[in-house]
């Protein structure tokens, strides 16, 4: 696509579409190294999925693992990787992650105010996998005031009730896990959080939420703080509707962009290059049915509903390849009224009485699994004929009291009689008998039974003869520390006994634009389009099929927004004066 003479609205060297992490990373590392930088957002609020996203990113050999006692290399991060991608992304780029991963972290900590560190205990997904870990790798940034970010602090996304104790009061991934596992001093923990915000009386006044900034919320704003003190410009409300192409010595170069800008098509000139980083296709029904497997429903996404698939469109109408188009960064999600996106069940299914179970009232799954790996199981089930997509999460009167459930909180604190009544047999199902639990939800009460029983057999002997759930760390991350001998498994034998529908969710997909060691949108043939870049989940994800650890979207998101913003800052632009 061309235009017949240069006329541009305005000039950048670095033009990036996209106000999440990966973006704001790409455009601040542009200016950092001399270049000028925009980046333009068509919602009206900025941080795109980051803000709601636990913050956290996957950096193997992190500068923060010895100083905390552990130990790490290229080599075991490579092994671990390896075993589990396989071909499904070139070792080039799995090598260049793993070798500039640790320089971006420290990168963005010394020039832009944003600090991370190791989360010690939080292991890998497969840490007991060739080169896995039992901690260390996963890092979240330091938690910081709402207060500094002034009036923006309206305009960026908000973080969801769900990942924030009483919906209103802000954790951290070491808080989260104390408090959720009931780890030691967790009472007073809680009781130091809530005096906290309760006494904070001034701010309040203001909002119901949080002044303390965490997880997505406090990688956001330091970042979008980051881009105000560098005088990196944000200009929300402004969608990218093309990319511009002009014939260059190399081919075909794209030079800039066509954007609607609070409803003005304008031209954007890129000297150096477009980063796309607008996210992924969750919200676009049409590339959902067309892509992913099937059922497939936006309305089960827990991602807000933002990312179309523009970027990815965009780079196809210039011959980009695509991978991985069929896969998503897959956990099941629960739907609550009131709530715009569904909930994750990051936590739940890892605590003791519960059980996972299909149509058919039996169980297919190792509740405790990593998500994605919950989510694969699910449509492995529905491709047998068991109607696991959606599925059943079923515990007893013991786990409703002790543990949340997505849509609501511990019965100790949010009991049945403070629920809307409309919920009932609606959202959640309660009896007062499996048997008639299991006619509430549609399964064979027989099988149900049988089901219960052998979880039962599992809970007394502490040993999952079925799936193995509570065998790994990460199964015990989220457990009971005071449930023996397994963490993770407890009977069910309480009454009423409940369930909860579990549908095939999703944080976003995985497949897009295919890009090189430096976040470079190739064809088909490996050739490169020159002046388009690329980072997030508008490209096929560098860990392929798996999830490695906590924080392995962001993680890479952020170093080939790194990565392409230095390859920008050395390239020598030679484009046409005319199409």
């Amino acid at each position: 696509m061309g235009i017949n003479e240069p006329q541009w609205d305005a000039e950048y060297d670095v033009i990036v579409v996209g106000s999440g992490a990966g973006g704001m990373t790409a455009a601040l590392c542009a200016k950092q190294q001399g270049l000028s930088a925009l980046v333009i957002e068509k919602d009206v609020l900025f941080g795109g999925t980051s803000a709601v996203s636990g913050g956290g990113i996957w950096i193997p050999n992190n500068h923060d693992i010895a100083p905390n006692g552990g130990s790490d290399s290229f080599e075991e991060a490579l092994t671990y990787l390896k075993h589990l991608i396989g071909d499904a992304t070139p070792i080039e780029k799995i090598e260049a992650y793993l070798q500039h991963a640790p320089q971006m972290v420290q990168y963005i900590g010394v020039h832009f105010d944003l600090p991370y560190h190791s989360v010690v205990k939080y292991p890998d997904y497969y840490s007991d996998q060739p080169g896995g870990k039992d901690g260390w790798r996963s890092m979240e940034p330091f938690e910081i005031d709402a207060a500094r970010l002034g009036d923006d602090y309206e305009r960026m996304r908000a973080a969801y009730p769900g990942t924030m104790l009483m919906g209103r009061i802000s954790m951290n991934q070491v808080e989260a896990h104390t408090l959720f596992s009931r780890g030691p001093g967790w009472v007073w923990l809680m009781l130091k959080m809530f005096t906290k915000y309760w006494t904070d009386f001034r701010w309040r006044r203001k909002t119901p939420r949080d002044r303390r900034l965490t997880l997505g919320q406090a990688l956001v704003a330091r970042l979008r703080l980051a881009m105000k003190k560098n005088q990196v410009p944000l200009q929300l409300e402004t969608g990218m509707e093309s990319l511009i192409q002009q014939p260059s010595p190399d081919g075909d170069r794209v030079v800039g962009i066509v954007v609607n800008r609070q409803g003005r098509k304008l031209r954007y000139k890129a000297r150096r290059g477009v980063m796309l980083a607008c996210g992924g296709f969750e919200s676009n029904q049409a590339m959902r049915e067309q892509y992913l497997p099937h059922p497939t429903s936006t309305a089960w996404s827990a991602a807000p509903p933002i990312n179309h698939g523009d970027g990815i469109r965009a780079g196809q109408s210039l011959g980009a390849a695509l991978r991985h188009m069929n896969l998503v960064w897959g956990s099941p999600t629960v739907r609550k009224p009131g709530t715009p996106q569904q909930i994750t069940l990051f936590v739940e299914r890892g605590m003791p009485g519960c059980v996972a179970i299909n149509q058919q009232g039996r169980r297919f799954v190792n509740e405790a699994a990593a998500y994605p790996d919950f989510l694969d199981a699910m449509y492995a089930d529905q491709a047998r004929g068991n109607q696991a997509a959606p599925c059943w999460l079923v515990f007893d009167a013991t786990f409703r009291y002790k543990y949340p459930m997505g849509i609501f909180l511990p019965g100790q604190i949010e009991p049945d009689s403070r629920l809307p009544k409309d919920w009932l047999d609606q959202v959640y199902y309660r009896a007062d008998t499996l048997t008639e639990l299991s006619k509430k939800i549609g399964v064979d009460p027989a099988e149900l039974a049988k089901t219960v029983a052998a979880m039962n057999r599992y809970a007394s002997t502490g040993v999952d003869t079925q799936f193995g759930k509570g065998s790994t760390p990460i199964d015990r991350y989220y457990s009971d520390p005071s449930v023996k001998p397994n963490t993770c498994l407890g009977p069910i034998v309480k009454a009423p006994f409940y369930a909860v529908k579990l549908d095939a969710g999703d944080i976003g997909t995985k497949g897009g634009l295919v890009t090189d060691v430096n976040a470079r949108v190739l064809r088909e043939d490996g050739s490169v389009i020159e002046g388009l870049y690329a980072t997030g989940n508008t490209t096929a994800a560098v860990m392929g099929p798996k999830y490695p650890g906590a924080g392995a979207t962001l993680g890479p998101a952020m170093t080939f927004g790194y990565l392409g913003a230095m390859h920008m800052a050395k390239a020598s632009v030679s484009v046409a004066a005319t199409a």
